[in-house]
């Protein structure tokens, strides 16, 4: 029987592989853009994508994370293409890592908090926050890129089916 770390990081690659479509298609140039006043940035959306996937390193490898600290999380800066596909590239191969020595003792049973500016907002067992604040919340906000990328006249990418501009299954 595969374990859960095995089970989660098999999903992670194949959401990881579609991810890495979207980012690809990410208008260079339009950080600034948002589709309304309420709205995230596209360049601030983008980068929370491709860092999206080192939060599972953080939740198997640290008893919590605050997203509003400095650091490596960040999710702003990118001026590039390249830099944020490095930027994903760099955050699936922290999760991978941190799968590789994850129990699932140390999954099932240990308690995880997320907080924001020091206040908990979250606090699951590791396996539930990687699943929710991590796995689904990827998809999530690579839906909202999605729909950026339409209203910017980027060509969108199929990811579970055709899209109106890849008629092949992704």
């Amino acid at each position: 029987m595969p374990r859960i770390a095995e089970l989660l990081l098999a999903e992670l690659e194949r959401e990881g592989a579609k991810t890495r479509r979207v980012l690809e298609r990410v208008p260079e140039g339009r950080n600034d853009w948002k589709p309304h006043v309420k709205s995230m940035e596209l360049g601030y959306l983008a980068g929370l994508v491709a860092t999206m996937p080192a939060w599972v390193a953080a939740m198997i490898t640290q008893d919590e994370l605050d997203l509003s600290a400095p650091g490596e999380l960040q999710q702003s800066g990118f001026r590039t293409n390249r830099e944020l596909l490095e930027a994903f590239d760099r955050a699936m191969d922290k999760a991978r890592q941190a799968f590789a020595g994850a129990t699932d003792e140390h999954l099932l049973t240990t308690s995880w908090k997320l907080l924001v500016q020091g206040n908990v907002v979250a606090e699951d067992l590791r396996y539930e926050a990687i699943r929710d604040s991590a796995l689904n919340h990827l998809v999530h906000h690579r839906g909202q890129l999605t729909v950026y990328l339409r209203l910017n006249d980027a060509p969108v990418p199929s990811l579970y089916g055709p899209s109106a501009d890849e008629k092949e299954f992704g």
